[in-house]
């Protein structure tokens, strides 16, 4: 049976508890099912059990080791449970967590909690875990927010990281307001030619990946560096840069696949500026479909003065 998981981040006083409590106190979500609350972390507000029924499993988890497979399936079994709900320890990674949940446990919905008043400090000194908690959230709520106050750097926060995830915030009177802010691409997406400048290669990658519909038979300009192994065809090649998040012990390679007559003739670590035209179809490399850039022109770079592109 799948089970629906509900998991709540963030850092400590940032709002979690107070939420999953007053969502298992509303019978239009708590109505009876057997529900197991898996707590990860210890904050100052506390759950009050005989609010939410008997249907409701409050376990600690006190080790980020605990999270194990075997040991929250067993939970899930001792309990019944239906459906699961996580509050997650803001200074553990969110990969202990995903890598270890039983092949049954589907994550439905993941929200990020922050108080306004100290997540660009945690943002600061603490960038990984920000990143780590903001990449994968479909909602980013921010909370103790002054009325009229500047939201920007709270959305650019989000934006540099999730495009597509939700913003809400809270005001300490318990009203919302939810972001609308539009964010153009740094480039011209609608140009005959979309031609991306060094500094917006991760922006343009993530555009693609989450957007592939529209980049469809789109014909782009850029400059990246060649990757290649035994497992490419003749003329098949990767070209991208490599992109770091938050700091230097995150940065990846981030690439897309090329196909050239050329392609046999490039060598692993090559810069090249390419004008291709990026059509969205199934590639092994991807593991489905995804895009494959059907190259135009290709011909020798210099290597930037910063190869390594950001958000």
């Amino acid at each position: 049976m799948e089970i629906p998981v509900y998991l709540f981040t963030g850092f400590l006083e940032s709002g979690k508890t107070k939420f999953i409590s007053e969502s298992l106190c509303d019978k239009r979500f708590n109505a009876g099912e057997s529900t197991l609350l898996l707590l990860c972390e210890e904050g100052i507000e506390e759950y009050e059990s005989e609010k939410y029924g008997k249907n409701v499993h409050i376990v600690n988890i006190e080790n980020e080791a605990d999270l194990t497979a075997e040991y929250l399936s067993a939970l899930e079994k001792k309990h019944s449970a239906e459906r699961v709900i996580i509050e997650y320890n803001g200074m553990w990674q969110s990969q202990s967590l995903f890598m270890n949940v039983p092949e049954n446990w589907t994550v439905y919905q993941e929200v990020f909690f922050a108080d306004s008043n100290t997540i660009l400090s945690y943002n600061a000194n603490m960038r990984s875990l920000v990143v780590d908690k903001l990449t994968t959230c479909e909602m980013a709520v921010f909370n103790r927010v002054p009325k009229d106050s500047d939201i920007m750097p709270f959305h650019k926060l989000v934006r540099a990281l999730n495009t597509k995830c939700d913003i809400m915030y809270e005001h300490p009177d318990g009203s919302v307001q939810y972001d609308d802010i539009k964010d153009p691409p740094p480039y011209n997406r609608d140009g005959e030619i979309v031609v991306i400048e060094d500094k917006d290669y991760a922006i343009f990658y993530r555009d693609v990946m989450e957007d592939m519909s529209f980049w469809h038979n789109k014909t782009v300009q850029f400059k990246g560096v060649i990757a290649k192994d035994k497992s490419l065809l003749d003329k098949t090649a990767i070209i991208g840069r490599h992109v770091m998040t938050c700091c230097v012990d995150d940065i990846k390679y981030l690439g897309m696949v090329l196909v050239s007559e050329k392609a046999p003739s490039l060598n692993s670590y090559d810069w090249v500026n390419i004008t291709a035209k990026i059509e969205i179809k199934f590639n092994k490399l991807y593991r489905g479909k995804g895009p494959v850039l059907s190259v135009l022109e290709i011909v020798s770079a210099e290597k930037p003065t910063n190869p390594v592109a950001t958000f």
